[in-house]
């Protein structure tokens, strides 16, 4: 009986430590990053409601960048780099691999810039029109651009390499992960464009 009593107290002890070893700050970035990978339902509906808000795409553009940003997250990859913590907050590097959908779209524009005969819109914008205050060039509004931009997209098997520092803060004994930027935001998504 003291055998048993003595297997199943360190059964316990064993468990309650791998317990806290899963919690870590990179586990909970780990498990953040598999929530896209996974196309878990809260990312995908995140992802639904910002395409069903924009004023701007059509039904089908809509369809396929939604396709395209579902393929982004199936396919990326990362390896941790780094992780500090110190009492109740954490920050963990990581080096994400992303398709380059941002060198496709900066290819867009300036075969747009070199070919805009080739791009005739009567709907919802003409060049130079003034947008939130500011004079510039409104291509993206463009439903020609915006279909060479997605037909482009489709076509990118290149991947990019960037950092990405998740901020954490421990919340009843569990790390969470803070909200990112919309920098990180679109390092993820692969539409960051390098300066």
């Amino acid at each position: 009986m003291k055998k048993i009593f003595g297997v199943l107290l360190l059964s316990i002890l064993f468990l309650t430590g791998c317990g806290n070893a899963l919690n870590t700050p990179t586990k909970a970035v780990e498990e953040y990053l598999k929530t896209y990978q996974n196309l878990d339902d809260r990312v995908i509906t995140q992802l639904d409601d910002i395409i069903d808000n924009d004023n701007v795409m059509s039904e089908e553009q809509k369809k396929d960048y939604r396709e395209l940003m579902i393929n982004q997250y199936k396919n990326f990859s990362y390896k941790v780099v780094d992780e500090n913590e110190t009492n109740d907050e954490a920050e963990v590097e990581i080096e994400l691999e992303v398709l380059d959908y941002a060198s496709s779209i900066g290819e867009s524009r300036i075969y747009y810039n070199n070919h805009r005969d080739e791009f005739k819109d009567d709907e919802k914008s003409t060049n130079n029109e003034v947008v939130d205050g500011v004079v510039g060039d409104t291509i993206d509004n463009m439903a020609s651009f915006i279909d060479y931009k997605i037909k482009n997209m489709k076509n990118v098997t290149n991947k990019s390499k960037t950092t990405i520092t998740f901020y954490l803060n421990k919340i009843d004994n569990e790390w969470v992960v803070e909200d990112l930027s919309a920098t990180d935001i679109q390092k993820l998504h692969g539409l960051y464009e390098k300066q």
